[in-house]
């Protein structure tokens, strides 16, 4: 299965953290190029966060830059993304995806913030609601 799997979202007060994660199919090497993107009622799907081969293929949005860290534990092959200092503007569902196997080994393909676009292995997504 090569749809990855989401968790961790959950309700909570402006300014709170939350930690969500993407498990993902450790045979492929898709799991090497993973983005987080959210969708609120009536917008479009943007790209937050996203992690690709070596230390330094790191990148955010400006939206959630300073207060989003993406991070990954290979052995599990699960991808995180921790979420403080939450704002109610990041209410929405968030979706972890990956790459195709041969886009993963394309540095063009490895777009900061994310590209929807690009991405071709999708999960559920889970909810993330902040209120005031």
């Amino acid at each position: 299965q090569a749809q990855p799997v989401e968790s961790g979202g959950g309700s909570v007060q402006a300014g709170g953290s939350l930690r969500l994660s993407c498990s993902l199919n450790r045979y492929t090497r898709s799991r090497n190029c993973v983005g987080w993107f959210r969708q609120a009622a009536g917008k479009a799907r943007e790209g937050v966060a996203a992690i690709y081969p070596g230390d330094a293929n790191i990148g955010y949005s400006d939206s959630v830059k300073g207060r989003f860290t993406i991070s990954r534990d290979l052995s599990k092959s699960t991808v995180y993304l921790e979420m403080n200092n939450l704002k109610t503007e990041d209410t929405g569902m968030y979706y972890c995806a990956a790459l195709g196997e041969g886009d993963c080994h394309e540095p063009s393909m490895w777009t900061i913030p994310p590209e929807p676009r690009f991405f071709v292995y999708w999960g559920q997504g889970t909810q993330v609601t902040v209120s005031t």
